[in-house]
């Protein structure tokens, strides 16, 4: 029998949140397999450790206000690769299709006649609640969850971010905002147009990893918060009554930490 020619392939991994452990199988397996990978700027050392020591690793990493590597290489270098045999590799944190340009790329690779293959990692919003052990769906208070990004579109354009708090007033869902740090003060003038000022909000940034943090607030002060706290990229957003319970142990427990200051 003649050997099966080369159908050349395309793997869009997502590397999960940050935590190695939580890798899929099938994740770790692609990168123990692959020749070549093209991975993000949030990956960390401590996932491409785990990949084939013989792989080339090339970092096309995207950051916001930040220099990054243009989409059009990233498309070119994917094409090139797989069509000379390489076994590509495309390591984005998260989740690849979950505001990874992952839709992008699936359409330019299936245009020049390239097999695409999908390996789901963890979002990090939903890794960030199960930290907390707050679902981001509850049957008593949010029936839906939303995911949007914070980042202008490329026209210039800006979410209709009061439409969207009506929605999810009226609706009863949980908004959860990726990349909208840069953007907070807009943000939160908008969703304070249909969205309780007294609703929680969840700030969540390194998700998973050892220098994780969180900080719980209402819509009326989140910016203030995240300013005096210094967040900073990559931080997810999250807004809603499913916070309910964490907000209100929160004060809770800086009830209990100031009567014990006052006492001594």
């Amino acid at each position: 029998m003649k050997p099966q020619p080369h159908k050349p392939k395309v793997r869009l991994v997502g590397a999960g949140p940050g935590d190695p452990e939580m890798l899929t199988l099938k994740a770790l397996k692609a990168l123990q397999s692959a020749s070549l990978i093209l991975v993000d700027d949030l990956v960390g050392e401590d996932i491409l450790s785990l990949a084939n020591r013989t792989a080339r690793v090339i970092k096309v990493g995207k950051r916001g206000g930040c220099r990054s590597t243009p989409q059009a290489f990233i498309h070119k270098l994917m094409v090139q690769a797989a069509l000379s045999g390489e076994n590509v590799v495309r390591l984005k944190g998260g989740d690849p299709l979950i505001f990874g340009r992952g839709g992008e790329e699936i359409d330019h690779l299936r245009s020049a006649g390239i097999e695409v293959e999908i390996i789901n990692g963890i979002t990090s919003a939903l890794a960030g609640m199960a930290c907390q052990q707050i679902a981001l769906t509850h049957r008593d208070h949010a029936q839906g969850v939303v995911f949007v990004t914070g980042h202008r579109h490329a026209s210039g354009s800006s979410m209709p971010w009061a439409d969207i708090a009506r929605a999810a007033h009226t609706a009863r869902l949980t908004l959860v905002i990726y990349m909208g740090l840069a953007q907070l003060d807009h943000i939160q003038s908008q969703l304070l147009e249909g969205l309780p000022a007294s609703t929680p909000v969840a700030l969540l940034q390194n998700i998973s990893l050892p220098s994780q943090r969180h900080a719980i607030t209402l819509l009326s002060t989140v910016s203030q918060c995240a300013a005096q706290q210094e967040f900073s990229s990559p931080t997810v957003i999250v807004v809603g009554e499913v916070l309910t319970g964490i907000h209100a142990l929160g004060l809770a427990e800086d009830t209990l930490t100031n009567a014990h200051q006052n006492q001594t």
